[in-house]
């Protein structure tokens, strides 16, 4: 093996992953599992060609080998796992890619070998050693079909942690875009894949050219699978759309990265809903400006009027004016510096209070740096107690951080709904006016709450108390939707 250290930290984590069993989930907040585990389903091969490993025509005695090929697979419907997998041995010597379009033979080894590692531990890493072979093969049995590549990416993300790297699974899950396409992309990709993604960008691993295709690829078919789906088969992708879209947020930030249309999708039906409120207004007409957005683009031109008819500046320099003044140029840094000198020039509580919490929008909306969005909204707590805008905003920093938190699915992504409906709550007890607006987004995100088997599963009952970490380090209550 090439990483044994790096294994025996897998196989340990593997071990004691296995009283949950990891299936494909669409990421958080969400509490319905999507489809079966892939690792176990039968997909034939993405195209028409056969495989060119050993088939059943290709056995000594081609009958013998698919019969035993049924007969195997009825024993794992049967749960008679012990005979199966002998039966699977001698299919798998003899013709491992089953009738060459599909790779079965491969996935149940892979689901064998994960139970056995359960069930007899001393061997656990030559068990670990067999199922990433059988990655292996079936990938180089089944080049055109990006399944493999995709669930192995899964496996390792998920469900076998320490199992490969972050470079390594973001290029099984390359890969699996590339051959597939973002018409057929897996959906259990799309979430972990927007992570690794912007963790490969930050990094400076990937250029703007990969990460655009990777991106539109992801959103492509995310778009998709929300408008094909039907019924119940909506719940995993509309789960997925509370997760993906919020994570490639993050290239906002990169100047460029996201066209004018862009920009106006995200921000303009936001003004629209407030567009007389200078927030709204400021965040929307910078956010375009930034975008590249330019006079004669009518949304541009709209909430240019709206600028001056509702953000009246100031007269006379100051540091206020100069704060908006960058604002409107686009200049975040110069806006967060100014904001700041005025906020602590002057001693009127509402004043400060709001100064601050521009700066804290700013943080949020422009820079997308969350703790230093929340130090601000604090700071603007602080000065003004008769406000509950500064928790609203908290709230909407920590409901927004399952993509932070948590890996994209289940119980880490799910319990920053906890902390950010206590801040929602508090706001409207302190300002009753807010009761209307923090009601909507409690109900909306109380769904989104780990369900009752996740917090019987690791020994917490509702009503006990319950820190949660990552950047967030709040204690509050633990609560079932």
């Amino acid at each position: 093996m090439n990483h044994p250290l790096r294994f025996r930290v897998f196989i340990c984590s593997l071990f004691a992953l296995f009283a949950f069993a990891c299936t494909p989930k669409a990421a958080g907040p969400v509490t319905t599992t999507a489809d079966p585990n892939p690792t176990t389903t039968l997909k034939p091969a993405a195209d028409k060609t056969l495989s060119p490993c050993g088939k059943f025509s290709d056995a000594k005695n081609p009958d013998d080998a698919e019969t035993n090929y049924v007969i195997y697979r009825q024993m794992i419907k049967a749960g008679e796992s012990k005979q199966a997998l002998k039966m699977w041995r001698q299919v798998y010597a003899t013709s491992p890619a089953a009738d060459g379009k599909r790779a079965t033979v491969y996935t149940d080894g892979i689901a064998f070998y994960s139970d056995l590692i359960k069930k007899v531990p001393a061997k656990m890493e030559a068990y670990g050693d067999s199922i990433l072979m059988l990655y292996q093969e079936a990938r180089s049995c089944y080049p055109g079909d990006g399944y493999m590549a995709a669930i192995q990416g899964f496996d390792s993300y998920y469900t076998y942690p320490g199992s490969a790297t972050d470079d390594e699974i973001y290029a099984l899950f390359k890969e699996s875009i590339e051959i597939d396409g973002a018409e057929k992309l897996n959906y259990f990709v799309i979430n972990p894949m927007s992570k690794l993604l912007v963790e490969q960008h930050r990094e400076g691993k990937i250029d703007v050219e990969e990460t655009k295709m990777i991106t539109d690829a992801l959103k492509t078919r995310l778009a998709k699978g929300l408008k094909e789906c039907k019924g119940a088969g909506c719940e995993p992708w509309q789960a997925i759309e509370n997760y993906a879209p919020e994570t490639l947020r993050y290239f906002e930030t990169v100047q460029g990265f996201y066209d004018c249309q862009y920009f106006i999708n995200q921000y303009y039906a936001d003004y629209k809903a407030d567009s007389t409120n200078c927030d709204a207004i400021l965040t929307a007409y910078s956010r375009l400006r930034y975008g590249g957005c330019a006079e004669g683009t009518p949304e541009f031109d709209e909430l240019k009027r709206a600028y001056g008819a509702n953000c009246r500046q100031p007269a006379g320099p100051s540091d206020l004016k100069k704060a908006f003044d960058c604002l409107e140029s686009s200049d975040y840094n110069c806006a967060i510096e100014n904001f700041t000198a005025a906020a602590e020039g002057t001693d009127d509580a509402e004043r400060k209070g709001r100064y601050y919490m521009y700066v804290a929008k700013v943080y949020y909306s422009h820079k997308r740096n969350f703790s230093q969005a929340r130090a601000f909204a604090r700071r603007a707590a602080d000065a003004d107690s008769s406000s509950g805008e500064p928790y609203m905003l908290i709230g909407t920093l920590y409901a927004s951080s399952g993509p932070l938190c948590g890996p994209g699915t289940g119980f880490d992504s799910q319990i920053v709904t906890w902390p950010a409906i206590d801040k929602w709550q508090q706001a409207k007890r302190i300002e009753p006016g807010l009761a209307g607006k923090a009601n909507t987004l409690i109900n909306r995100y109380t769904q989104y709450m780990p369900s009752k088997s996740d917090i019987f599963s690791r020994g917490i009952k509702k009503g006990d108390s319950f820190t949660v970490g990552c950047w967030i380090q709040e204690t509050t209550r633990v609560r079932t939707p």
